[in-house]
């Protein structure tokens, strides 16, 4: 692994765990192992820092969303398909939802490269929730709100380990298979075109 590589993997943990006021480029580079110099090297900031773990974390969030819907049918399944997709990452690589989270918070300018990179991404699901919405596959609404909703819900879940806390919750595989049910369930009824759905097992 190159020295830019493991600063990046580093500064990501860092940035969603302690959040991004919160870590020090001194003690990062302490961490690593090398100096603070050697971090400005390469990303010239701490911003820059940041700007380019949000590149590789939106990169790998990117990649996984599209393997979820590759080969999967429109409608339910392919909703049902990136909701999986998105507790998997959750699980596997916890701290890419918790950075993501931390840099929406920041709000713009340090948020706009979140919402550049991930336009594509966002306009690809509208587009095929409106679709679904047209024939009749899925119940009218405003795609968008329905969209962020379901963010904010995935998101909200696995990376608050306080609101967890506060109920008895931990993460682990059990409750995160849970909270999926309960987001898939979510999603179900609000895309029901009758009103009416059966709750996922």
């Amino acid at each position: 692994m190159t020295t830019k590589s493991r600063a990046i993997e580093a500064a990501s943990n860092a940035f969603a765990s302690r959040g991004f006021a919160g870590t020090s480029l001194d003690e990062l580079a302490r961490e690593l192992g090398f100096t603070k110099q050697t971090i400005l090297y390469h990303f010239g900031s701490k911003d820059g820092l940041l700007e380019a773990v949000v590149v590789d974390a939106v990169d790998q969030l990117i990649e996984q969303l599209t393997q979820a819907v590759t080969d999967v049918d429109v409608g339910w399944p392919r909703v049902e398909s990136v909701v999986r997709a998105a507790f998997a990452l959750a699980i596997s690589e916890p701290h890419l939802l918790g950075l993501l989270r931390e840099v929406s918070r920041l709000g713009s300018p340090r948020s706009d490269v979140v919402l550049e990179l991930l336009a594509p991404l966002v306009s690809a699901a509208v587009n095929t929730l409106t679709e679904g919405m047209a024939e009749g596959v899925f119940r009218r609404s405003d795609a968008r709100i329905l969209l962020v909703s379901a963010y904010a819900a995935v998101t909200g879940v696995v990376t608050d380990a306080g609101a967890l806390s506060a109920v008895g919750l931990e993460l682990d595989l059990r409750v995160a298979a849970q909270l999926r049910r309960v987001v898939l369930d979510f999603l179900r009824a609000a895309l029901s075109p009758t009103g009416a759905y059966a709750l996922s097992q």
